[in-house]
């Protein structure tokens, strides 16, 4: 499929995204709301054509991403069709993840500027489709998190590197527990780039698309000062309690703290998988090292080919979003049975026609 016949006013609607060139900005509107716009592979394919042919058509000048409808921006990918198909050789998982990567790659080094509005819930594969835009218009209705140690996976889609370059040690705290933030937070710790009143949205989203090159300008003025963040005050014993690159160390740190914030983290973190939540430290210590994107998601897509295959992941997503019991009953089920040669064999690098590759080299 290609995007050349699309009038300027025109509207092309696959699957659950519209295609929509708006003047001259080129609109992804995502439209699945009963999944809180979580993504699939039609809907990655889709807009990584959308965005192959913007990027060299002369009459687009700025990519505009968010929702059509519902509660949520982008609530992450659909992992439960993922699960499903793990007894089948994973084939389905690998075409996701690597075509997500793909476009999460083209957006990140798009050499046109881009916007998203995270307004609502913007978790995982949500992340992964903001953090690369050069504008992420925060709202008070913005829900951010990285919740993947939950479901037996990491923080992917350039998570190991947009997390470990937060302030101080909040990339443990948030990758380990899936800790959320609200907009004043991500304008604070520059995951958003502007705080925008919900109710002010559209008019912006009309502004852009009859004049675009005024971007700045008109994000300036919708902007205004978001409330008080909470992760700051918190930042002080996220750093403390936080502070291992060992996972025993953190558990420790926060069983023998008796403030009640110490005590929730603590009953957050025995709900996680042990095995997610030393493959998402030993990430983060590994990303800040690694300088070209491309390689982010190499590394990322090593460790999602194998960690989506364990029991973990299969059984996270079973007890969070098809039984729903909340009582996922990992293997191996405590942090010190997480031996460092587990951990190292899930690092080990992709070879040959497994890698994987971006659509164009950078």
């Amino acid at each position: 499929m290609t995007l050349a016949d699309i009038s300027e006013t025109g509207i092309v609607e696959m699957n659950e995204v519209e295609v929509v060139q708006d003047g001259r900005v080129g609109r992804l509107r995502l439209n699945r709301p009963k999944a809180i716009n979580a993504l699939n592979l039609d809907m990655v394919d889709l807009m990584t054509t959308a965005l192959l042919d913007w990027r060299d058509d002369p009459g687009i000048d700025l990519i505009m991403i968010d929702h059509a409808e519902g509660r949520g921006f982008c609530a992450g990918g659909d992992v439960v069709a993922i699960a499903k198909d793990v007894q089948g050789h994973g084939v389905a998982g690998d075409a996701f993840f690597y075509r997500e990567y793909q476009m999460n790659h083209l957006m990140y080094t798009f050499s046109k500027p881009g916007i998203v509005f995270m307004d609502g819930v913007t978790m995982g594969g949500g992340v992964g489709i903001t953090c690369p835009s050069k504008y992420r218009v925060a709202t008070e209705r913005t829900i951010f998190a990285m919740p993947e140690t939950g479901i037996g996976l990491f923080p992917d889609v350039g998570g190991g590197r947009y997390l470990s370059r937060l302030p101080n040690r909040l990339a443990q705290f948030l990758g380990l527990t899936g800790g959320k933030l609200n907009g004043a937070d991500c304008y604070k710790v520059n995951l958003a780039t502007h705080y925008v009143p919900s109710e002010r949205l559209e008019q912006v989203k009309r502004e852009l698309c009859a004049d675009p090159s005024r971007i700045e300008d008109i994000l300036h003025a919708a902007s205004v000062p978001p409330p008080t963040a909470p992760i700051i005050d918190q930042l002080p014993q996220i750093n403390d309690l936080f502070a291992s690159d060992r996972l025993e160390d953190i558990l420790a740190a926060l069983e023998a703290d008796d403030s009640e914030w110490a005590a929730k983290q603590l009953a957050i973190l025995r709900t996680k998988s042990p095995l997610s939540c030393k493959v998402t430290l030993r990430l983060l210590l590994v990303s800040p090292h690694i300088k070209n994107f491309a390689d982010e998601m190499r590394l990322e897509f090593g460790l999602v080919h194998r960690m989506f295959r364990t029991h973990d992941f299969a059984e996270g997503v079973r007890a969070l979003l098809i039984d729903r019991d909340n009582a996922p009953r990992w293997e191996p089920a405590t942090s010190g049975e997480v031996s460092d040669k587990m951990i190292n064999r899930i690092f080990e690098p992709l070879r040959g026609e497994a890698a994987w590759r971006p659509l164009e080299p950078e």
